[in-house]
């Protein structure tokens, strides 16, 4: 009956009618896709697909040629465009093309991450923490050593990392898999030359604007080239995908790559419970004001509003996501749905005679912890993370105060950031000049410093924060007295320990101050939460693990992952169908009226005769993506590029928690409507014919 039991709870929670999982390229469910799609996925289909394919910044890319060229989207390096522009040259407004190699410029902090191998390393980084996480009779006794278990298993982890980097020379990270049931190690080629070759323009890739983010349809030509540059050359990778512009037919095939951010999927009701009514409406609330703060800042002038544009824009994008979670959460299904998998597996456990009351009861620790460490989620927000929203200054503050804190530490005692295998990316990004404006910074502080005059005077340090001073008037000079936008001084301060603590920079100053009370709540949060991770819910993770095997993807960890499904049209709330593909008709007809958003450049208006108005722009697909999967390749059968990820709809959001098909939809930027672009509209004859297309048209178009 226990067998059985179990067998029930296996088909209630595996993807019976959807084209669900996070798959690791070592774990694909080659036989689900072969029975549903009669389509064979080769180990060679596989690995090509991994070795050509990178995590790139915060988002996802391809290699599409053999010389190094990457395949991505425009809003995935929107910053290194804006760092790029120099007086007179707007490339974010007019967009950027190297027609020679000699022209492309480099982008300053940006790196791209190839996964060249992944190992399994559970036993190296388990074994340590054994003996110490053996639960003793007493309760503080056993909290304490679960806090130490934790510390075991980070430094273990530090230690195989440095390991290998060492032999290999490569860049190694241990990933965490089902909350610590595996441990996989992960060997990358970093590639931190990476030079812009081909961007349109802003008006065009992010066509719509914000309130067009996160719907469909949608009419956005979100794509970029970059090229991978190795000691001044060229990147020679072999190992890439080949161009299709072929458009997609309905119900075909498809697979997308992509780096995909942090999922919940097996979180536990209470773990959701507390993601619904105490952390997202904190974050919801506090991305609202900073929007709303920006609003006012950006309505006094036209130089404040384009001061803000990107930061806004920035801020939109993350409000959407967190609200678009919350409301997720606040479906009474999706939580219908939850309880009673959680009711079924908890009844298993129970009756199995190997694990019993006591395996269940870890349910209910999970839920004692969350309830417990509720009312410091908001202190932690703001004093840890993110902490002041927004601000480059005080980030870049933070950094090099904690920076001259921890290389002074052994490595394996350090903050995980701040880690050797951590240190080179950390640094590129902390040294990398960047335009920062006072107005801004300005009143994205005065926003932080009110949310934290209210706290405690007893915990945190108020007083020497404000003395008798307003919000305001604390900001301004944190910021007029901040020499942080120099990158010598941040690498002075943050070789200098005693150069930070006796340091004059009001942002240093600021973040001095509040480093020591940040620091004590995400020890307390480890301790609650982080270290509970490890024991109570890892044991829920490995009852699942037990029951499902490799037929259980495990949460997405900002790491590769490998997707599949179909172009599939859809009914939105309302019972509205909608098309799967958008064309440049559609671009036009939108275009045609007065909206701001919708204003498409000059170029384009005059292009509209060279163009078919049919050729699909964006497609849809049940492709199952979240946030951190922008940029990633999509691939047709024979592995030829169709598309690239850009986004998902509104009801997609809720994927963070858990999957369905009926109305979530992965949005793609097309093939066809970009080579339509490059041929008709850029005359890009040189970026065509290295994709492999003929295009007979002269090479004018742009010119850095």
């Amino acid at each position: 009956m226990i067998r059985r039991g179990l067998f029930f709870v296996c088909v209630l929670a595996l993807p019976a009618v959807a084209d669900e999982g996070l798959w690791l390229f070592n774990q694909f469910p080659k036989d689900v896709v072969a029975k549903k799609f009669t389509f064979d996925v080769t180990d060679a289909f596989l690995s090509n697909l991994q070795l050509a394919s990178m995590r790139l910044g915060s988002g996802s890319g391809s290699f599409v040629t053999a010389h190094g060229l990457v395949f991505t989207n425009h809003h995935v390096v929107t910053d290194c465009i804006a760092k790029l522009s120099v007086s007179g040259h707007d490339y974010l407004k007019d967009g950027f093309y190297a027609a020679t190699q000699p022209e492309e410029l480099r982008c300053p902090g940006l790196e791209a991450d190839v996964l060249l191998k992944i190992e399994d390393v559970t036993s190296q980084v388990k074994e340590p923490a054994v003996e110490a996480s053996k639960t003793p009779a007493k309760a503080a006794v056993a909290e304490k050593a679960a806090a130490q278990a934790l510390e075991k298993r980070n430094a273990a982890i530090a230690r195989v990392e440095k390991d290998c980097a060492a032999k290999s020379g490569n860049l190694c990270s241990v990933v965490n898999l089902h909350s610590g049931e595996r441990y996989d190690l992960y060997q990358y080629k970093r590639y931190a030359d990476l030079r812009l070759v081909f961007a349109p323009e802003r008006a065009v890739s992010f066509f719509g604007g914000n309130p067009d983010n996160r719907t469909f349809q949608r009419y956005g030509l979100d794509f970029a080239f970059l090229r991978a540059y190795e000691d001044g050359k060229p990147a020679e990778t072999p190992t890439c995908l080949k161009w299709s512009s072929q458009r997609v037919e309905d119900d075909e095939l498809v697979f997308a790559v992509g780096s995909p951010g942090a999922t919940a999927r097996l979180s536990t009701v209470a773990q959701l419970t507390f993601y619904r009514d105490s952390q997202l409406p904190v974050t919801v609330n506090r991305l609202a004001n900073r929007i709303t703060e920006l609003r006012t800042f950006g309505a006094k002038s036209p130089a404040n509003l384009q001061a803000a544009q990107l930061t806004l824009v920035t801020l939109g994008t993350e409000y959407k996501f967190a609200a678009g979670r919350l409301i997720g959460l606040k479906d009474d299904f999706l939580f219908a749905r939850k309880s009673n998998f959680e009711r079924r597996l908890r009844s298993a456990v129970q009756h199995d005679p190997k694990l019993g009351v006591e395996g269940a009861k870890v349910f209910d620790d999970v839920a004692t912890a969350y309830r417990t460490w509720t009312p410091s989620e908001r202190q932690y927000q703001i004093l840890e993370s993110p902490a002041a929203v927004g601000s480059d200054l005080f980030r870049i503050a933070r950094e090099v105060v904690r920076l001259s804190e921890e290389r002074a530490k052994p490595n394996d005692q350090r903050l995980p950031e701040y880690r050797d295998t951590a240190l080179a990316s950390l640094e590129q990004s902390l040294y990398a000049p960047a335009p920062i404006e006072d107005g801004v910074e300005i009143a994205l502080l005065t926003r932080y410093l009110d949310e934290i005059k209210p706290m405690n005077e007893k915990e945190y340090p108020i007083k020497a924060i404000f003395g008798n001073k307003t919000a305001a008037q604390v900001a301004e000079e944190a910021v007029h007295s901040s020499k942080l936008k120099d990158v010598a001084e941040r690498k002075r301060l943050a070789a200098d320990k005693s150069a930070v603590a006796s340091s004059t920079d009001g942002m240093i100053r600021l973040a001095h101050l509040l480093d020591e009370p940040a620091r004590r709540l995400r020890k307390r949060r480890q301790d609650n939460i982080e270290s509970l991770e490890t024991s109570a819910a890892e044991k829920i993770a490995q009852f699942r693990y037990r029951i499902f095997g490799a037929a259980d993807y495990p949460d997405a960890t900002g790491t590769p992952r490998m997707t599949f499904g179909v172009v599939k049209a859809y009914k939105d709330r309302t019972e509205s169908p909608v098309l799967d593909a958008t064309t440049f008709g559609g671009l036009f007809h939108l275009a045609a009226n007065d909206q701001e958003r919708y204003k498409l450049p000059l170029r384009w208006l005059d292009g509209k005769p060279l163009l078919d108005l049919v050729t699909p722009m964006n497609f849809v697909s049940t492709c199952d993506i979240t946030a951190g999967a922008s940029g990633g390749p999509v691939v047709n059968r024979k592995g030829e590029v169709v598309g690239v990820t850009f986004d998902g709809n509104l009801e997609s959001i809720a994927l963070t928690y858990m999957y369905a098909d009926d109305t979530a939809r992965a949005v793609h930027v097309a093939t066809p409507g970009i080579v339509a672009a490059l041929q008709k509209i850029y005359k890009a004859t040189a970026l065509l014919q290295e994709l492999g297309i003929a295009e007979p048209a002269a090479a004018t178009g742009l010119r850095p």
